[in-house]
């Protein structure tokens, strides 16, 4: 099905859906866009004033030290931090010019999809944990849920691996495919963005080499946001990268420069190993 008509399908809200926003695959287009936003966990203020823009179809990443605010920055992106209690928002949150808050809160992660930093895979069959989405979202079709599935898994370099056990449990997979099982399970629905939560941090050098390959591949189809602490890996992932330090977003720009020729002392100290 194209991917026009299933975002269709899926939306209830057709007149903001994503192939009839205006927006264009373009380099310089903006998909979501932060303007001085503030977040506070009961009277603590874990984010203070942070504005940029996130690219359409391009790889954005934030590093900085624990505790910096980078994912509870993420987690906003899809309202993810509405199920901590005493949380609150200030400031404007834009997807597609559009104020997240303003929308059903079901629709936006539908169109921003998120992948934790431990594997989650519910306790079902490969099968049914990539359609699962789909299920929840009303799709009924089997040859529709089936022909996602696949294209889903083969999206996510996992489909040569499990074509043969889809039936099985996803806990028999490895921690690797395991993530990139929930990878393909956030695919399934075709979201317009894809944010994830230091993906890599328990998996090897060779799983995670293979979820670097898999989101340059996946690109072109889903504006990707990773918080990681591997500066390694910002700097081979990224086209964009902002430094997170105390709620602060320090220093927004092209990857290349923030390792390179970075504008603050505190980007500078922490990319070159002086701090964090």
């Amino acid at each position: 099905m194209h991917v026009a008509t299933f975002r269709q399908q899926l939306a209830k809200e057709p007149a903001i859906a994503a192939e009839g926003s205006g927006v264009q695959k373009t380099a310089l287009a903006v998909k979501l866009q932060a303007e001085n936003l503030n977040f506070y966990y009961g009277k603590f203020q874990a984010l203070h004033g942070i504005s940029l823009s996130i690219v359409t179809y391009k790889i954005t990443a934030f590093i900085g030290p624990s505790g910096c605010g980078k994912s509870t920055f993420l987690r906003t992106m899809n309202r993810m931090n509405e199920t901590v209690r005493n949380t609150r928002v200030e400031g404007k949150l834009l997807l597609d010019g559009q104020d997240l808050r303003e929308m059903d809160v079901t629709f936006v992660r539908r169109r921003v999809g998120m992948v934790f930093q431990k594997s989650n895979p519910f306790p079902k069959t490969i099968f049914d944990n990539v359609a699962y989405g789909l299920r929840v979202n009303g799709v009924r079709s089997r040859p529709v849920i089936e022909a996602a599935v696949e294209r889903s898994l083969r999206r996510a370099a996992l489909w040569d691996e499990v074509k043969d056990k889809l039936r099985k449990p996803a806990s028999a997979l490895s921690g690797g495919q395991q993530q990139r099982l929930c990878i393909a399970r956030a695919l399934a629905v075709e979201p317009e963005v894809l944010l994830l939560d230091e993906p890599c941090s328990a998996l090897d050098p060779i799983a995670t080499l293979k979820i670097e390959e898999l989101l340059f591949q996946i690109k072109d189809i889903t504006t990707i946001v990773i918080v990681t602490h591997n500066m390694q890996q910002a700097a081979r992932l990224a086209d964009y990268t902002g430094f997170f330090l105390m709620g602060k977003l320090i220093e927004f720009d092209d990857t290349r420069k923030i390792f390179q020729n970075p504008s603050k002392k505190e980007t500078e100290d922490y990319v070159t190993g002086r701090f964090g």
